[in-house]
């Protein structure tokens, strides 16, 4: 009895397979074909970064359909091929691709519930709360302090470079950006710059790191989140969880307890927990609970430390082998400091070939190279019978899009003369999407340029780049990081300039 109820368990099990390998085939679509347990994505071990294999995906069938079936273990998902297409999900019927569908737990992982993966209604709500915290007047007010630690963040270089010429340039770019983060959103000095050993970039680096046992659990949790969270699965490391809560619980009770205003992200939370509005509004947008003011800060930290060294140090990697560009972007930071009166917000959002050539490095190398959306209902696809059903997944290939001859020709060549005015005017939509696009796109993407554009004129001012006997080319990308990671980190041999 026992050896007949194997069988059928087995011949059950392999239908079950079979039959949710064949669902774009039985719906008329081009799909890759998937291997058992894992579909289209890596066995552990056999890993290229997800940007390189959803760009193989693409470049394969681009053309043929509006998107290509791949799988994830068992679960269909529809990869972007068409601009209309991604339009679609992003924009135009916005209302059935709302959500992320990324894995979180509030209930065992509070932490989780931050901005970038909460769902529906809540996050119309949050998002709402927090859209005047990124306000102009709010980036102007912060800029001084991202200055302070860019000074301290020459200092660094300054010193670094009196002992030896070739510097690794992307921990030393993490650690500014942690020192900022560590200011700005928790009003603590970090000290990362001179003591890289310290709490806040241990737990930082430990988030985007992906080592083969947690790329397994982190696909796990994406493809099979209802049970994932039935099992009580975390996303966030307790270690890392437990630190976030205690230096806000700490922040917020020594401010409150010795009446401490200061200019940054976690006073602006801090208005929004006690008073549900923000000082100098007369809007009410609702009162922040502590665990969502732990979320925000975190998700802050996260998306400002990682994305913006990552960017700093993709930029300064492609001024080193391009000495013409990157001494034309120094003479734009030298006119723009020259015309007002020092570094500060306004010679910053002055500075149009800098940011030209982070729009540039953004492209080439963007931050988030897949987009996820959510099926939030059923969606009828256009000019189809095709119906995506409620929690299937459709991915945008950004890393591919900005890499398609078509759009970007000779697309592996630096140029920031692609996003002169009079180019991106001419440029189609959909093409560039660093930061997403549509309602969902990065609430602090304003923020993070402005972090990047310090960071670099403080550099450039002070400093000439340039390849040294270490420094990879082309660079390789670590299959390890969910952001794009140079593998091995970035060597550069850097120069004080003469006064």
């Amino acid at each position: 009895m026992w050896i007949y109820l194997l069988i059928t368990v087995i011949t059950l099990s392999i239908w079950f397979v079979r039959r949710k390998y064949s669902f774009w085939k039985r719906h008329n679509v081009p799909f890759i074909e998937p291997r058992f347990p894992f579909g289209n994505i890596q066995a552990v071990g056999r890993r290229v970064h997800s940007s390189q294999l959803m760009t193989r995906f693409y470049t394969q069938t681009k053309g043929k359909h509006p998107f290509v079936g791949i799988f994830f273990f068992t679960n269909p998902v529809a990869l972007a091929l068409d601009l209309e297409f991604v339009k679609s999900v992003l924009v135009r019927d916005f209302a059935y691709f709302h959500d992320r569908g990324v894995y979180f737990n509030e209930k065992d992982d509070p932490i989780s519930g931050h901005l970038f993966n909460i769902e529906g209604t809540r996050w119309t709500n949050l998002r709402k709360k927090l859209i005047p915290t990124f306000s102009s007047g709010k980036m102007k007010m912060m800029c001084p302090t991202i200055v302070t630690v860019a000074d301290r963040f020459r200092e660094c270089i300054q010193k670094h470079i009196s002992e030896e010429s070739e510097v690794e340039m992307k921990d030393l770019l993490a650690r500014f950006t942690t020192d900022v983060i560590g200011t700005c959103a928790f009003g603590i000095d970090c000290n990362s710059l001179n003591d890289p050993d310290v709490e806040f970039r241990k737990m930082g680096k430990k988030v985007f790191e992906l080592p083969p046992r947690r790329m397994l659990k982190f696909f796990f949790m994406a493809t099979f989140k209802e049970l994932a969270r039935k099992f009580h699965i975390k996303g966030t490391a307790e270690d890392v969880s437990e630190f976030f809560f205690k230096v806000v619980r700490e922040t917020i009770e020594y401010r409150e307890r010795n009446n401490v205003q200061r200019n940054d992200f976690m006073n602006l939370l801090i208005q929004l927990k006690d008073n549900g509005e923000l000082d100098g509004s007369d809007e009410s947008v609702g009162s922040l609970s502590f665990n969502e003011v732990v979320a925000q800060a975190f998700v802050f930290f996260l998306g400002g430390f990682e994305t913006s060294s990552t960017t700093m140090s993709y930029c300064l990697y492609e001024l080193s082998l391009n000495e013409e560009i990157q001494e034309r972007a120094r003479q734009c930071v030298r006119d723009a400091v020259k015309k007002h009166g020092g570094l500060n917000y306004e010679a910053a959002m002055d500075m149009d070939y800098i940011e030209q050539c982070i729009n540039e490095s953004l492209r080439k190398y963007p931050p988030g190279a897949n987009l996820i959306r959510s099926v939030t209902k059923d969606y009828a696809v256009p000019d189809s019978d095709l119906v995506f059903h409620k929690g299937m997944n459709v991915m945008i290939p950004v890393y591919a899009i900005h890499h398609d001859p078509e759009y970007w020709p000779d697309p592996e060549q630096f140029n920031p003369d692609r996003f002169a005015p009079e180019e991106t005017a001419k440029r189609r939509p959909f093409t560039f999407m660093p930061f997403g696009e549509g309602p969902r796109i990065c609430i602090a993407a304003r923020f993070g340029i402005l972090e990047t554009k310090i960071g670099l004129a403080t550099l450039l001012m002070n400093f000439r780049f340039s390849r040294c006997s270490k420094s990879v080319v082309p660079l390789v990308i670590s299959p390890r990081h969910a952001v794009l990671t140079p593998e091995g980190g970035l060597w550069l041999k850097v120069e004080k300039l003469e006064e």
